[in-house]
């Protein structure tokens, strides 16, 4: 069986682990500090390097799945300034497979390789054969289907997270100048996509306009801990959130028909999973239209898997290679 090392670059660490085939190796993986390594003028495949020398590995195969557009072969981080190609990567590893994804695309090629235990459904309902929905919230926001299996599975790219948010009531028009608004202060793009109210920064901005308070500097973590405290602010930010959220997962719904279930990964997920069932997520994305499918079809889980796009990369070069 042949040996590949996989990579998730995230705007803050990489993580890096060995991978048996399609199965990541328990124990191999490894977290490292990226400002660790831009401070001194080096990117991942200084990281590669490192970990190749430290576990004394020959691999064969080598997958990354970086946090940013993938365009020709080419990936460009978001958050860093790191660019990496084929020709990087073989020079840091000697592989002679290589391939480099988008870091939700390595969540796409996942599916249908996460343990039971880390899938929690959160809103009912029947799968099918056919497409998946990953949609990624966490420090950002994306979303993309999932096409087929094995060598034939497909993940488009997406840069869906800098769609306009969904604005039906006036309270939705309300939030949406109040973020504009907020983010021309700070001197950035004022446009209110749908990153700017359901990553971690986007409960903050709720946060703060829930509160009439546009100077909040309240952060994700201080709304999560109101509210579980019982705060009614942070418990108001909580249900727009939830309701912005059933509302753009209902979107993509009909716009991809994931009759294989929508499946929603990374670090705001996970910690709004708790409190979705009381917020009324499967509520709101139940809602009728004039086409009923959103009463009676489509399944949403959350991942509880933090190293899901490792398995994705696993998953991804061993299709590959048969």
């Amino acid at each position: 069986m042949t040996l590949s090392i996989l990579a998730d670059i995230g705007g803050t660490n990489t993580r890096v682990a060995l991978a048996d085939g399609a199965r990541v190796r328990p124990g191999s993986i490894a977290r490292y500090a990226n400002a660790d390594y831009q401070s001194r003028g080096q990117d991942i495949a200084d990281i590669l390097a490192d970990y190749l020398k430290t576990s004394g590995q020959t691999v064969t195969g080598v997958c990354v799945a970086a946090a940013g557009p993938v365009q020709n072969g080419v990936a460009t981080m978001t958050n860093l300034d790191w660019v990496m190609d084929a020709a990087k990567l073989h020079s840091a590893t000697r592989a002679s497979r290589i391939a480099i994804l988008n870091d939700l695309q390595a969540q796409g090629h996942a599916l249908g390789h996460i343990a039971a235990a880390n899938l929690r459904p959160v809103i009912d309902g029947p799968k099918a054969p056919g497409a998946m929905l990953v949609v990624g919230i966490g420090t950002g926001v994306n979303a993309a289907p999932v096409h087929g299996t094995g060598a034939a599975r497909l993940v488009p790219p997406s840069e869906c997270g800098h769609v306009t948010m969904p604005v039906r009531n006036d309270e939705d028009l309300a939030l949406m100048r109040f973020v504009e608004a907020r983010l021309a202060r700070s001197g950035e793009v004022a446009h209110c996509g749908v990153e700017e109210v359901l990553s971690g920064r986007g409960l903050a901005n709720l946060f703060a306009f829930a509160a009439a308070d546009a100077d909040s500097s309240a952060t994700s973590a201080q709304v999560f801990a109101a509210l579980d405290a019982g705060d009614a602010t942070a418990r108001h930010a909580a249900q727009i959130y939830t309701r912005i959220l059933a509302q753009m997962l209902a979107d993509l719904a009909l716009i991809h028909l994931p009759y294989g279930g929508i499946y929603l990964i990374g670090g705001m997920a996970r910690a709004m999973t708790p409190h979705f069932a009381d917020l009324g997520l499967a509520l709101a994305f139940r809602q009728p239209r004039r086409v009923d499918l959103l009463e009676t079809e489509f399944s949403v889980t959350v991942i509880e898997d933090d190293f899901a796009a490792l398995t994705g990369c696993a998953a991804y070069l061993a299709a590959q290679s048969v």
